[in-house]
């Protein structure tokens, strides 16, 4: 490890920044650490970049967010000289962006790979956060700042003798980076959200035979996916500074034509014709349709109707229809986009299995048990999502002032303050944490904002020669009652999902994304830095 300097000290394990995980939050930030002039290490578990896009390889993976949109708008070089080629990209796609990225402004040098950070220490006397990693190595850092991504800590099931099966056992979340055949076998998948969905369709196309177990089933809109126009894709970059401006301006961070009519207020013909523009152009814009859609039941009862409406039409099988329409509130849980989904269980190789009907018991040598009837198969797929949100973090032993555990802190719930840092917890950031807009939005504008937002704020103390930061109790407690109100004005409260925990047993349920949506969130951080980071204990 070459030298660097921190502060005025020099030392070959200390440095300015230790940032965790080399995803889009790991990179942009290790960029602007170097940029402002701060020397930091990545430590990242996987062999490359790419967080999720690293890691999520199943087949039919792909992003939900316009590709135009879906990327880093830091560097105009970079914007004008890559190529998207489909309006929603695959994970390949997608993971050659990181490369590139990384390659082109050298980032590699400074992240070190196949290393995961299993502790991370705040040594109060010395103002520091000493970190450590698998190997056993410690380094030491004036600051923590945690990029794991929201999304990144599988939800392994505990069923019953698993280990008794004697095929592969794969999951959507750790998929190999070999490729997986399933010519010819017998193939379950288990879970039927957004990884499900997108892989489901694919799988049938390659196996002898698909059971697919679903316990609930999601609401999920056409891709529509297509290649990119070149005529769009020259008129965006000519405009990309205004593009950008615009995105940051809606509430997802993400270009949808909103609708401000309520769908209770106009004609139930021109309601079906709304709907049915949104469902044949594709993709997130469908809850746009009308803006009343996630805060009264009655409007998002014509949604979740259309939708399931769709469903019979597509499904020939009415029983098979029938099990797969969801009963709860669209939107809710997170809304699904899909390619043939539903037109895939009028294949003949594929079975699905409600397990709400005829649970999953056991599983035994030649596949899984259900109550009545066994399925014997050569391979499962669990896709079966994450412990999302506050999963990696608290899989870390992060350690704060007085030697006081996250876990422990956050066993009644995460608590944070603008989703960005905790009290007790001094010089560590959080990028897309839990109280931020994070996961209801595009990710890449969020990560950005915090990025920036914490450049800014290192920069801020340095020059007015503050070396520690840490949120106040009351900050803290004020903007958790905010995120809760804002929360329980909107339907999404309303089901338990993994946005509140309910997928993961024992998990405490609160909801944990802020749902004021990106503007505000971004205006409210501004107007703290510009108070002199109004809510912080700066010494």
């Amino acid at each position: 490890m070459s030298e660097t300097e921190v502060f005025g000290e020099k030392s070959s394990d200390t440095f300015d920044v230790v940032i965790v995980g080399a995803g889009f939050a790991g990179l942009y930030m290790l960029y602007r650490m170097r940029e402002l002039g701060f020397s930091s290490r990545v430590f990242e578990a996987g062999s490359g970049v790419g967080g999720t896009w690293y890691w999520n390889r199943y087949p039919g993976a792909r992003c939900d967010v316009n590709s135009m949109e879906y990327s880093y708008q830091f560097s105009d070089d970079l914007q004008q000289e890559w190529e998207w080629t489909e309006r929603f990209p695959t994970q390949p796609e997608i993971l050659r962006y990181a490369d590139h990225v990384a390659d082109r402004f050298d980032l590699r040098r400074d992240i070190q790979f196949n290393t995961r950070v299993t502790a991370a220490s705040f040594n109060d006397e010395a103002g520091v956060w000493i970190i450590t990693t698998d190997d056993g190595a410690e380094v030491s850092s004036k600051f923590c700042i945690t990029a794991m991504g929201c999304l990144s800590e599988p939800n392994f099931p505990k069923f019953r003798n698993i280990d008794a099966f004697d095929g592969p056992i794969y999951h959507t979340g750790r998929w190999p980076h070999e490729e997986v055949d399933f010519t010819g076998q017998r193939v379950a998948v288990i879970g039927t959200g957004s990884s499900g969905i997108q892989a489901i369709p694919v799988i049938a196309e390659q196996a002898e035979h698909l059971y697919v177990f679903q316990r609930t089933a999601s609401y999920s809109i056409p891709a529509r996916n297509a290649p990119l126009d070149p005529e769009f894709v020259r008129e965006t970059k000519a405009n990309y500074a205004e593009v950008r401006k615009r995105v940051r301006q809606t509430v997802q961070g993400m270009l949808t034509r909103f609708n401000p009519a309520s769908a209770l207020e106009v004609t139930p013909e021109e309601r079906q014709r709304e709907y049915e523009s949104r469902w044949v152009l594709g993709g997130f814009g469908f809850m746009a349709a009308f803006a009343d859609l996630l805060s009264d039941e009655r409007a998002n009862d014509t949604a979740a109707e259309f939708v399931r409406g769709k469903i019979r039409e597509t499904v020939k099988d009415p029983d098979v229809a029938e099990a797969l329409l969801p009963r709860n509130i669209i939107g809710a849980k997170r809304l699904c986009i899909d390619t043939d989904y539903y037109a895939t269980f009028n294949r003949p190789n594929v079975t699905l299995v409600d397990v709400n009907d005829s649970p999953i018991e056991r599983m035994t040598r030649d596949g899984i048990v259900t109550k009545g009837e066994e399925y014997r198969v050569d391979s499962i797929v669990f896709a079966t999502g994450f412990d999302a949100i506050t999963g990696a973090l608290l899989k870390v032993d992060i350690r704060g002032r007085g030697g006081v555990k996250l876990r422990d802190k956050w066993i009644k719930g995460p608590r944070a303050y603008l989703g960005l840092a905790t009290t007790d917890f001094p010089n560590l950031f959080m990028i897309t944490g839990p109280g931020s807009p994070s996961v209801l939005s595009n990710v890449i504008v969020s990560i950005e904002q915090h990025v920036d937002w914490i450049g800014e704020c290192l920069q801020y103390m340095r020059n007015h020669g503050a070396t520690r930061i840490e949120p106040r109790q009351t900050a803290e407690d004020d903007w958790i009652t905010h995120v809760n109100e804002v929360a329980d004005a909107s339907l999404r409260s309303k089901v338990g999902s993994w946005y509140d925990g309910a997928n993961i047993p024992g998990k405490a349920r609160i909801f944990m994304p802020y749902i004021g949506g990106l503007p505000e969130y971004a205006e409210k951080c501004a107007d703290i830095a510009a108070h002199g980071y109004e809510g912080f204990v700066l010494s």
